[in-house]
């Protein structure tokens, strides 16, 4: 008898103070000595998902995953200010389905930290978005982004002038802060020679 393989998704948001939300959908399964289930007693079902984006200009690289939470304080538990950070991770499974057990690892499709969430209520409906960086966003925290720079790394290290020598650097990158305008001039004149073309930076 051919081997019948069904896909499965797994999901596991791990909360500060909390036993990790483990859930998959549909059915239950058994895996790395977890058992991820389709329902949550209190945070419910998982709607869906969007895949992750990549950032435009100072944003950063997000995705999102809706819950279906079955009342509303639910959704505000999970809501917390001290939830946010958290980390969540999804992976593909290859199931068997005579055995139920996945075959091999699972690839793992997201590994995320949750940042804000967003309620959602329709007629008949209520689904709690949460919205997801990748680890990223740790190097755009403020004190950590300012570390480029010799006063704060001076601060930290007094006397340490490894970063003195960073200088005439073409590009100044800011992390951390609203960097400075920077683009491109061009301008182009007639005929050959060194007059010909030419670019010049602005910073």
């Amino acid at each position: 008898m051919a081997q019948v393989i069904l896909l499965a998704g797994l999901l596991k948001l791990e909360l500060p103070g909390q036993d990790p939300i483990r859930l998959c959908d549909g059915g239950f399964v058994k895996w790395n000595g977890e058992t991820y289930l389709s329902d949550h007693p209190v945070f419910g079902t998982v709607a869906g998902f969007a895949a992750l984006t990549e950032g435009v200009g100072d944003e950063l690289p997000a995705g999102s995953i809706a819950f279906l939470p079955p009342k509303i304080a639910a959704a505000v538990e999970l809501s917390r200010p001290g939830y946010q950070g958290a980390r969540l991770r999804m992976w593909v499974a290859e199931i068997d389905k005579a055995t139920g057990v996945p075959i091999g690892e699972p690839e793992l499709a997201a590994d995320w930290l949750t940042d804000k969430t967003v309620l959602k209520r329709g007629a008949n409906a209520r689904a709690l978005e949460v919205i997801c960086v990748t680890h990223s966003q740790r190097l755009l925290a403020r004190n950590e982004g300012n570390s480029l720079s010799t006063a704060a790394h001076q601060r930290v290290f007094p006397g340490e002038t490894g970063h003195d020598n960073a200088v005439g650097m073409d590009v100044t990158v800011a992390w951390g802060v609203a960097a400075p305008a920077r683009g491109i001039v061009q301008s182009a004149g007639g005929g050959g020679g060194v007059g010909g073309n030419r670019s010049v930076q602005m910073r």
